[in-house]
């Protein structure tokens, strides 16, 4: 990568990031971070559970349908537990569903990410961005790290059957083709105080 590509990318990044903790109060960005993290890890487990429940009584086709009809409901279950001014959600740069796709802000850290994952920068754990004077997001980086992902996220032209019921289901889809190491995209938990 060159130097020229990695300052720019720094510099999209610390425009609307809090690259520095030192910038704020140490308390409320700590708060951020152990609060996105809990919110984060919480939706990671949720969706893994029954993700796994799903593999083991059925199969990709079953696992793909437990996705497209409950994981946003889950996703909405997780975010319920902590109130009016916490959110979550999943985003992409290539989402199978729409609604999870990265628009925005929340566009430009992925691509920016993305960018640098492939350069062979390793990511951050977390990226914390300041919205406005009372609202953070929380970014956790998603790569696919178990091959079981790829069942549904790698190459699936071979299985017909669920390439069929993924383009039924999301005639859209560009959550295919990954790698083991990809980044997949991002958990963003939201936090305004």
């Amino acid at each position: 990568m060159k130097a020229s590509t990695i300052i720019a990318l720094g510099v999209v990044l610390s425009t609307s990031l809090w690259a520095n903790p030192h910038t704020m109060p140490s308390k409320t960005y700590d708060s951020i971070v152990k609060t996105g993290n809990e919110v984060a890890t919480n939706l990671i487990q949720t969706l893994g559970k029954n993700l796994k429940q799903h593999l083991k009584s059925e199969d990709p086709l079953g696992a793909a349908t437990f996705c497209s009809t409950q994981a946003l409901a889950l996703t909405d279950s997780v975010t319920a537990q902590y109130g009016k001014n916490i959110s979550v959600k999943r985003i992409s740069l290539k989402a199978r569903n729409p609604v999870n796709a990265a628009q925005g802000s929340e566009k430009v850290i992925m691509e920016a990410l993305q960018n640098l994952h492939s350069n062979g920068v390793i990511l951050p754990k977390y990226i914390v961005e300041r919205v406005d004077a009372t609202t953070a997001k929380y970014y956790k980086p998603l790569r696919i790290t178990k091959e079981v992902c790829l069942k549904c996220h790698g190459n699936i032209a071979e299985n017909t059957k669920l390439s069929a019921l993924l383009k039924q289901t999301y005639p859209n889809d560009k959550a295919t083709g990954y790698t083991m190491g990809d980044l997949r995209g991002a958990i963003v938990v939201t936090i305004s105080q």
